[in-house]
């Protein structure tokens, strides 16, 4: 098991990060790369996504939660340490919690220089396609100086920094949005987990 190394973040963020190896980064941009029949539009929105260039562009590859898992074995791995470290830092992220886990899927995403998701938003906006949306997790796939995450209330932009590995509170309380880059692509991986439905 790795020993994971914290960013550490002011504990009234309730943002966590760790680091993840970087050849599992290196992988999992290398399969972006190599699968291009599988780029989409990046879009904005649950099961009837739109595109919507004044606030995000990026291209992207959508992968099943289970197709991932068997993809990058490693990835979860140490996406599972990254998520036992914030429930132990965050008890009650976890602790009297309904069941929850992996239910959507998993997004890969690329932003040329000056492309981004532009606009304050949210990940749990009760919108009924994403209202069981419980934590959300964000790694970062290379470094960005100047394309990292900027958090509304908490007064804080988290580095661009390759193998950074977020995790926070999907609701209003965590109004965010990407820094543009003007000098470099980005690529990140995102997802979330979500309440089990009945």
């Amino acid at each position: 098991m790795k020993k994971m190394k914290e960013h550490n973040f002011p504990d009234s963020s309730f943002i966590g990060g760790w680091y993840i190896s970087e050849s599992i980064c290196d992988e999992i941009v290398s399969y972006f790369k190599n699968n291009k029949s599988q780029h989409t539009k990046g879009a904005i929105g649950g099961n009837n996504p739109s595109q919507d260039y004044s606030r995000k562009k990026s291209i992207d590859i959508h992968m099943d939660t289970d197709f991932f898992i068997k993809r990058f074995p490693n990835n979860f791995l140490e996406f599972k340490q990254c998520l036992e470290l914030y429930k132990k830092k965050y008890t009650h992220s976890d602790k009297s919690i309904y069941d929850y886990g992996f239910y959507r899927p998993v997004n890969i995403q690329y932003y040329k220089k000056n492309w981004g998701f532009k606009v304050w938003h949210k990940e749990n906006d009760g919108d009924p396609q994403v209202i069981t949306r419980h934590l959300v997790f964000m790694t970062y796939l290379n470094d960005v100086d100047d394309g990292g995450t900027d958090f509304l209330y908490q007064k804080l932009t988290t580095p661009a920094k390759k193998g950074l590995t977020l995790i926070w509170p999907a609701g209003w309380t965590h109004t965010h949005k990407g820094q543009i880059s003007k000098t470099k692509e980005k690529y990140i991986l995102t997802s979330w987990l979500d309440f089990k439905k009945n």
